[in-house]
């Protein structure tokens, strides 16, 4: 029965390692982000049109920086002016001798969210929130940004061409090419009119996570109430000391801070397993009809807060989650009918920001569930989670085979032998 558990661990893991490099998540198998293009209005040259992105991704966000999109434009476009969003380059206008030069002459321009607290009259619906993306679960307000501007040739070509070789800036996506749709429609008037784009392309982005790092992010370490030994994160789990490629400071030891800002190379305390979060998963106790687990997340990274964190747990025993008590939950129904994965984050103005290595840099709480007759059990490493991601991306799990274990029925007996054989005397010695 061990054995064949963990073969069903190995083809798991093996297919949950290999689908994300290909943009599929299997917890997420409909997520991606999709830009989305709206063109309003063509008339004598001018071109506006409405961008908008969509993170249709149940938990995987976009963290500050935030997003930053490219592409190239087919012909001589220009972009005249912009709203709720700006170009950093104005790049070289001097073909134009009007007096208000354009926004942007760059033939790949990269377009940048703006941010919080811009003039009024520069927003549009949906914008200014720095590039940051929530997911659909989280904080389903947030998951969309919006941008408006007018487009126009330089030359004669007045019709509006839709640009290719896209890309949203992140770490970890790829985008395809555009696909012309239905035009999109808005309602006016209270829902009274309705109006539609005259055009509509959609761009759809994938996240891998083999692109986004060639190492992983995070690990889990596992302990258990009924046995002593804690099964620390594997080693190497996110590198190795001293290869090429990952820093690491001893404890004691500050970086300087000027020096860390321009290094994008995550550093992190010196541990084994050189990751920059760790989850441990502890089997705390075990009631008549209930058992409870504690999940606490440590920040290893000496440079980095995570705001709007997120934890996704695939357990089999989630279906009967009755209670958690410091994070927020959400099931993560994926096909309909399976519900053995869920989703934790943070409460908002409480613990949403998981803070940079030290004594503030952890997070933890508990979750009660329910025994499920017939199919609850401790054995076989049953209780602790098939696999964990945060963030989105998949932390590394220890071997199925070093689980903590139930204590042996026969070490049990054998611990016993000798107050029997003692007792035996005791009598005999009596009578």
């Amino acid at each position: 029965m061990g054995m064949v558990l963990i073969l069903i661990f190995f083809f798991f893991s093996l297919i949950s390692s290999i689908s994300p490099s290909y943009g599929f998540d299997p917890l997420d198998p409909y997520g991606n982000i999709t830009i989305k293009w709206d063109l309003l209005l063509s008339n004598s040259g001018t071109n506006n049109v409405m961008v908008s992105i969509y993170n249709f991704q149940q938990y995987r966000h976009v963290e500050p920086p935030g997003w930053k999109l490219n592409w190239a434009w087919k012909g001589k476009e220009v972009i005249w002016s912009m709203q709720g969003a700006e170009a950093t380059e104005q790049g070289n206008c001097t073909e134009f001798k009007e007096s208000t030069l354009p926004h942007c002459c760059e033939k790949e321009p990269f377009i940048v969210d703006l941010l919080p607290g811009t003039n009024y009259n520069a927003q549009t619906q949906n914008c200014c929130k720095g590039g940051v993306l929530s997911s659909m679960k989280q904080d389903p307000s947030k998951y969309v940004a919006t941008f408006q501007m007018a487009v126009g040739g330089s030359g004669t070509n007045s019709q509006f061409i839709m640009p290719d070789n896209f890309t949203l800036g992140v770490p970890g996506y790829s985008c395809g090419g555009a696909v012309k749709v239905e035009p999109s429609r808005y309602t006016t008037d209270g829902g009274r009119r309705w109006t539609q784009a005259l055009a509509t392309w959609n761009v759809t982005c994938m996240y891998s996570q083999s692109l986004a790092s060639p190492t992983p992010r995070c690990c889990v370490s596992l302990s258990a109430f009924y046995n002593q030994t804690i099964v620390s994160c594997p080693r190497c789990s996110c590198g190795c000391q001293g290869q090429p490629g990952t820093k690491c400071v001893k404890y004691g030891e500050t970086p300087p801070l000027l020096k860390q800002n321009q290094d994008p190379t995550p550093v992190v305390r010196c541990s084994e397993h050189m990751c920059p979060i760790r989850v441990h998963w502890h089997l705390k106790e075990s009631y008549k009809q209930y058992w409870r687990a504690k999940m606490t997340v440590t920040n290893f990274h000496i440079m980095k807060n995570y705001s709007e964190w997120n934890l996704v747990v695939l357990h089999p025993n989630l279906q009967s989650l009755t209670q958690v008590f410091s994070f927020n939950y959400a099931p993560l129904n994926r096909y309909g009918y399976i519900n053995d994965t869920g989703m934790f984050w943070g409460l908002p103005f409480y613990n949403d920001i998981l803070l940079q290595e030290g004594k503030d840099g952890n997070l933890q709480t508990e979750i009660l569930l329910r025994k499920d007759p017939g199919i609850f059990t401790f054995r076989e490493g049953w209780g602790f989670p098939r696999k964990i991601q945060f963030n989105g991306d998949e932390c590394v799990m220890p071997p199925p085979d070093e689980y903590p274990s139930l204590p042996n029925k026969g070490q049990s007996a054998s611990a016993t032998t000798p107050f029997i054989i003692l007792f035996s005397l005791f009598l005999a010695f009596m009578l």
